[in-house]
């Protein structure tokens, strides 16, 4: 199958490993990833904060883009970008009256979708082949899970990884308190959100956070970071493309 990688931004400009790991994961798999080289940004960041009319041409963009690429269907190591693919595209085109947008970004939208979404529904794959000896806990970021209700997908694939050791996030439906410019908006609250997420990811006594979203673990893991716990976040594509081969050779995912 032909896949296309939506890099992201946040991931495209701080965590380009998590991009690298989704490509070595699907092409593991068998498959083919095409990079539309022209990609920017999804709209995302300009809808959430009420800028529709200067979201419209990056919507475009985006459409236009993908629209020139040959792909079966796209993915991207994010449930919020995805959402957004989902649910925001087509409503910017169409309060601007492009009716022809708002199709387009429709047809799109049907065939995009979140890392394990993909694998658990897309591509019928639970077990990828990954090795991860580590003591692991999940957090659910919000958007894939109340916006694109990917349940319990990234759990049955974790769980299907050889040498993990994958332990319960107490009240791991909360938000970890990030939320965009919400975190900048209101750092109080949001501060307040992260050390509750925080003092949960400790409880597990796990030596590492996952998620599907790189946005949601650069918020925890700066929290982590400066309590100096000693507590990693690693992306879920990363563990998931993660070999024995890797690790035998010392590679760091």
């Amino acid at each position: 199958m032909r896949i296309a990688l939506i890099a992201t931004c946040i991931a495209d400009a701080l965590f380009p490993d998590v991009d690298r790991s989704v490509v070595r994961l699907l092409e593991r798999l068998g498959h083919r990833v095409v990079f539309p080289t022209e990609q920017v940004c999804c709209g995302q960041m300009h809808v959430n904060t009420g800028y529709l009319a200067e979201a419209l041409p990056v919507v475009r963009q985006h459409v236009e883009t993908f629209e020139r690429a040959e792909f079966d269907v796209a993915v991207a190591p994010s449930g919020s970008c995805v959402g957004s693919v989902r649910h925001q595209q087509a409503m910017v085109a169409r309060r601007s009256g492009d009716e022809s947008l708002a199709g387009r970004a429709e047809e799109l939208a049907g065939r995009t979708y979140e890392l394990s979404e993909l694998l658990v529904d897309v591509l019928g794959v639970i077990d990828v082949g990954a090795y991860y000896p580590h003591r692991v806990t999940y957090h659910p970021t919000c958007h894939s899970l109340r916006m694109l209700r990917v349940g319990d997908k990234p759990l049955q694939l974790l769980r299907a990884v050889e040498g993990i050791d994958l332990v319960e996030l107490p009240d791991a439906q909360s938000c970890c308190g990030f939320g965009g410019t919400f975190a900048l908006k209101n750092s109080d609250v949001s501060t307040a959100m992260l050390a509750d997420k925080m003092s949960r990811v400790l409880s597990t006594s796990a030596e590492v956070c996952t998620a599907g979203d790189s946005s949601c673990l650069l918020h925890i893991g700066g929290g982590l970071t400066r309590l100096r716990t000693g507590v990693r976040t690693v992306h879920l594509a990363q563990i998931l493309a993660s070999t024995r081969d890797e690790v035998a050779g010392s590679v760091t995912v």
